[in-house]
Formats: C-alpha cells, sequence, structure tokens
C-alpha cells in the first residue's frame, strides 16, 4: 500500500473512533460535561489525565527543541513534569477535598468576592486560548504533510472533529476519546523510536540506546552526536544551555507552576468518586507520561544524528564535514526531503551556487571555524527544517515502513486533539459556570446552562481555529508563553488561598492583575505586537531578553514572583478575610475526608 493510502486509512480510522466514543458516551447533564459524572475508573482517568497533558508540544515539539538544544533541552522535562508532581501533591487534594471543579469557583468561595473569580477567568482564558495556538499549529503541520493538504484545511478538519466529540460529548465524551487517543499518540511515539535505537545501536530499548554505542563504530550515540554538531559549528550537544543559567532556571521554574496553575488538568481529579481514587489517578498519569517523557531524549538526539548524517554524508566516510565540495547533492536528496519541501517546513536555499546543501551554524562567529567554512567557499547555512517536523519526519528519515509513518501521523494529531479538548472544556466551563451562572444569571437551569457551555465551547473553537491559522511562532514556543501566562497568574492565587488563610481578595485580586499585566508586556515588547518595522520588530524596553537574559517564554516566572510580592504586601495593608473563610481554609487543609463536587460556589 501507497503512504497516502495507509495514512489515509490509519488516521480516518482514529477519528471513526474518537467520533463513536464520543456518541456512545455524550453529556446528558452538567454533571456529565463538566466531570465525566464523577465516576471514572483511575486508571482509565490516568490514562486520560496523560493525553490532555501530553499535547502537541509533548508529542511533536519537545524532541525537536531537544535536538536543536541539547542539554538545555531538559529544561521542559523537567518543568513540564516537575510542575505535574507539584500539582499532584500540593494542589489538587486540596481543591479535590474543596470540592469546587473550576479554579474561579475555588477562588469565588475563598476569595469572597465576584471580582477575584472574574479576573481568574481572564486568566484561564488568555492562557488557555495561547495554549490552543500551539496544539492548532500541530494539527495543521500534521495534516499539510501527511494528508496532502493545505495547513490551513488540516486545522478545518481538526477544528470539526473537536468539534464533534467535544461539544456534545463533553467532558465524559473527552474522558473516553482521550483513553483512546494515549493509545495511539504512545503507539505511535514508541515503535518508531525502537525501530530507530535498535538501527542505530543494535538496543531496541531506546533509553538504553541513547547511553549505547553506534552498530559497527567504538563510539557512543552521545559522542558521535558531540563531535558532528561541534565539527558543525553547533554548542556540544550534551553541555549546550538555552541563554544563561539564570535563564534555564527561571524557564524550569516557570514551566513548573505554570503547570501546576493551567485548570484543564486540575478538573481531571474531580472525575473520579473520592480523593484516594484522585490520588491513585494522579499516580497512574504520572507513568503513562513517563513512558513518553523518558523516551523523547533519545528520539531527539536519534533524529538529529540522522538529519545531520543525510545532509552531510561525509558522516559515514571520515570525510572532514566542512570542505569543498561537501554536503549532500540537492538533486540527490532522499524522497522524505521533497515530500517535506512542499509543505514549507523544510527549505534550501543554494547561496553560493555549488548545487550542494551546506547544513552548519553560520551564526558561530568563532575565527577559526569562520576561516574554515571560507575556505570551504561556503556563504551561509543553506537548510531551514521547522523544529516542529523532526518527529514527523524522523521515521521517514530513518526509511522506516510505511505503516509505521502513517502511525505517527495519526499519533500527532491524536495528540494535539486531546489537549485541545481538555482546553476547551476548560475555557467553556470557565464561562457557562463561573461566569454566566454564578455572577451574571444565578437562576439559569441546568439544561440552560448545559447548552450555554455547549455554545461556549463551539465559540472557543473558532477562534482557536483562527488563531492556529496565524499563529505567532512553533508550537512548544507558543504553548511555553502559555505556562508562563498561567505561572504569573493563576498559580500564585492557588497557593496563597490554601496556605495562607490571611491572604485577602484584594491581595489576590491585584496580584494576578499585575503578574499578567507585567508579563504579557514583557512579552508583547519582545514578539513585536506594539510595533513593527517592516519585518524587524521594535523591543520597547532596551532590546531583546534585557531583564538579566530572561527570554519571554521564561518571564512568567518573574510575573509570578511579582504576584506573590503585591498579593503580600496588599494583603498587609488590606482588612483580613472574615472568619469563617479563615475557619474553611484551616479545614480544607486538614488531610480528613472530602467535599462532595457540587461546582457550586460564589457570593
Amino acid at each position: 500500500m501507497s503512504l497516502q493510502f495507509l495514512t489515509y486509512l490509519v488516521v480516518g480510522a482514529t477519528f471513526a473512533l474518537y467520533i463513536g466514543i464520543a456518541i456512545w458516551s455524550r453529556a446528558g447533564s452538567t454533571g456529565d460535561f463538566y466531570v465525566a459524572g464523577g465516576g471514572v475508573h483511575p486508571v482509565i482517568n490516568g490514562m486520560a489525565t496523560a493525553a490532555d497533558w501530553m499535547s502537541a508540544a509533548s508529542f511533536i515539539s519537545m524532541a525537536g527543541l531537544i535536538a536543536y538544544m541539547g542539554y538545555g533541552g531538559g529544561l521542559f522535562l523537567m518543568g513540564w513534569t516537575g510542575g505535574y508532581v507539584l500539582m499532584a501533591t500540593v494542589l489538587a487534594p486540596y481543591l479535590r477535598k474543596f470540592g469546587r471543579f473550576t479554579v474561579p469557583s475555588f477562588f469565588a468561595d475563598r476569595y469572597y468576592s465576584r471580582s477575584a473569580p472574574a479576573v481568574a477567568v481572564i486568566c484561564l482564558l488568555v492562557a488557555s486560548v495561547t495554549y490552543i495556538i500551539g496544539q492548532m499549529t500541530g494539527v495543521g503541520v500534521t495534516f499539510a504533510r501527511f494528508l496532502g493538504v493545505t495547513n490551513d484545511m488540516g486545522i478545518y478538519i481538526g477544528m470539526g472533529i473537536v468539534f464533534c466529540y467535544a461539544v456534545f460529548g463533553g467532558m465524559k465524551g473527552i474522558t473516553y476519546t482521550q483513553v483512546a487517543q494515549y493509545c495511539v499518540l504512545i503507539t505511535a511515539y514508541t515503535i518508531p523510536a525502537i525501530f530507530i535505537s535498535f538501527q542505530l545501536t543494535g538496543v531496541p530499548i531506546p533509553q538504553l540506546g541513547l547511553g549505547a554505542s553506534l552498530v559497527g563504530e567504538d563510539i557512543t550515540l552521545l559522542a558521535k552526536l558531540n563531535q558532528v554538531v561541534t565539527e558543525l559549528g553547533f554548542g556540544e550537544y550534551t553541555t549546550a544551555l538555552p541563554g544563561s543559567k539564570l535563564n534555564m532556571f527561571v524557564y524550569t521554574f516557570s514551566l513548573m507552576i505554570g503547570t501546576a496553575g493551567l485548570p484543564h488538568v486540575i478538573i481531571r481529579f474531580f472525575t473520579v468518586p473520592t480523593v484516594k481514587d484522585a490520588r491513585l489517578s494522579a499516580g497512574w498519569a504520572l507513568v503513562f507520561i513517563a513512558i513518553l517523557y523518558t523516551t523523547a531524549p533519545a528520539v531527539a538526539a536519534m533524529a538529529r544524528l540522522n538529519l545531520h548524517a543525510t545532509v552531510s554524508p561525509e558522516i559515514t566516510t571520515g570525510a572532514p564535514l566542512i570542505a569543498q565540495g561537501a554536503g549532500l547533492i540537492h538533486e540527490e536528496r532522499p524522497d522524505w526531503m521533497k515530500r517535506w519541501e512542499v509543505t514549507g517546513l523544510l527549505r534550501w536555499e543554494d547561496k553560493n551556487n555549488d548545487g550542494r546543501i551546506q547544513y552548519y551554524n553560520d551564526a558561530n562567529k568563532n575565527p577559526e571555524f569562520q576561516a574554515k567554512v571560507a575556505a570551504a567557499g561556503w556563504q551561509g547555512n543553506e537548510l531551514f527544517v521547522n523544529r516542529d517536523i523532526i518527529v514527523l519526519a524522523n521515521p521517514e528519515i530513518a526509511l522506516l515502513p510505511n505503516w509505521v509513518i502513517a502511525l505517527v501521523a495519526a499519533g500527532g494529531v491524536a495528540a494535539a486533539l486531546s489537549t485541545a479538548a481538555g482546553l476547551l472544556l476548560a475555557i467553556s466551563s470557565a464561562i457557562s459556570h463561573d461566569l454566566l451562572k454564578k455572577i451574571f444569571i444565578p437562576d439559569m437551569s441546568e439544561k440552560a446552562e448545559l447548552r450555554a457551555g455547549q455554545i461556549s465551547m463551539a465559540g472557543a473553537i473558532v477562534v482557536a481555529g483562527y488563531l492556529g491559522l496565524n499563529p505567532p511562532g512553533f508550537a512548544a514556543g507558543t504553548v511555553a508563553l502559555a505556562f508562563g501566562i498561567a505561572a504569573c497568574s493563576i498559580f500564585p492565587a492557588l497557593m496563597m488561598g490554601i496556605f495562607n488563610k490571611n491572604m485577602c481578595k484584594y491581595g489576590a485580586i491585584w496580584g494576578m492583575a499585575v503578574g499578567l499585566t507585567v508579563t504579557l508586556f514583557y512579552v508583547f515588547a519582545h514578539k513585536g505586537l506594539f510595533f513593527v518595522r517592516g519585518t524587524e520588530y521594535l523591543g520597547l524596553i532596551g532590546g531583546a531578553n534585557s531583564f538579566f537574559g530572561i527570554t519571554p517564554e521564561a518571564f512568567g516566572g518573574i510575573g509570578a514572583l511579582l504576584n506573590f510580592l503585591v498579593a503580600y504586601i496588599v494583603t498587609k495593608i488590606t482588612p483580613p478575610p472574615p472568619e469563617h473563610i479563615q475557619a474553611m481554609v484551616e479545614n480544607v487543609r486538614t488531610p480528613r475526608g472530602s467535599s462532595v463536587v457540587t461546582g457550586g460556589g460564589g457570593h
């Protein structure tokens, strides 16, 4: 069978499965729509949580980022995984005991006002919508390459599929669909990794293959990769850092606390019957997440080595990688490169008119390196590879069977759609439950609330699709911004609401407002959303990464510290919370019993 036919067959079969599950488990009440009736088995919930958690950024972009960042790319593994553990152990049990399945509902009761949940809804919407951009970008990338459609058409198809199973199924439909999506994405991720690890090292377990010797060579995979990338002017793979150590620390911190503050996974702890089941599902989710997250570094390193081996055939002969006549002859490039060139995500520019592909780090200013490049007659890097294609193209680069390539396409789509559905539900519940029901229309019936949730989710899908058609960057970069927004706004108010009984509503509101405003200003200033001159962005605050070299994607950690500081100061100069609020906080922290999940709240 041809690759195109197999891809349509596999992806089409998974779509039919998702829609069939949604029809079978469609929501008939607000309890089904928001928390799947609260009766999901812990193992099933753990698998659904893992799918909800591992977005397009995890499946498509993370290995690509690690492949290019090297050791420093591990900050995504540490930040996202550490954030999940933080949320599961420090936040979720108390929120589960409190009995409110949305963050704004918790804020309504804890901060005894309508303003606090309203500000929380704004923060939640900004973070969730930003996060969805990355998912839609991932859907477009996958469809553009494997289904032979444009990137825009791929996003439209993804919107339609999510609409079918998320709007009608709600959390109940999403939960069981995500179980299927987890099975698809983890199979699609691990099978190619096993094949490629065995090809390169003779070890079928990728996690072990990463440190093993290459087949037929007396050198380990990582040592060979270090040798190749440094010869081509890149930083050493096993020691490279993304900027300064301070930036790496703040970046990891931002991802970690942002992870703990994102609401679409917190809701998962309310879909099981008891607090004990919530803890069990958290443990199972960590196991399911670890399968992919421990495989990603191996996928990244092997993909980077295979890519260089393709573009620089001299690697296999021992010839100098930078020399006259070195590099792959463009007319002899493999079919996988021709297929990806059509998407625009991989392109070649012959800068020295020699008909060969020179792929190296032309930003390296070392005089000796520049002299070597000049002697070879090279005039700049000629191959441009979008980082989002590394995982998707990896099986093709390694010449794996067509069915494996088709499976990876289905896995990429599953990862993007599963997280998009969870985020859309979080947006829907914030609008229908926390804004309409709790603030504007308190006497809204259950049927009307269910319909409002479905309509708001449909509207969110349209907005998400539009932003996916006009994304600000590659998937993982956009997702990192979303985590930074959650870090600077939602997480501090959650932490102080649980662990500081004296935290008042004014402190929480001003803390969220300042944290979000400062972070967005820093991001917008550096991303060029205020002033543009041609294609050159004008930074407003002293140039790129001007605050101690901290990148916009990492600045959420600084915004969070400002949030904590402002909230603390405001609390000191304003009246304390009422006595019954302080008593409620003390009771929530008592590790006994559990409230019934009602979703109510607000004063």
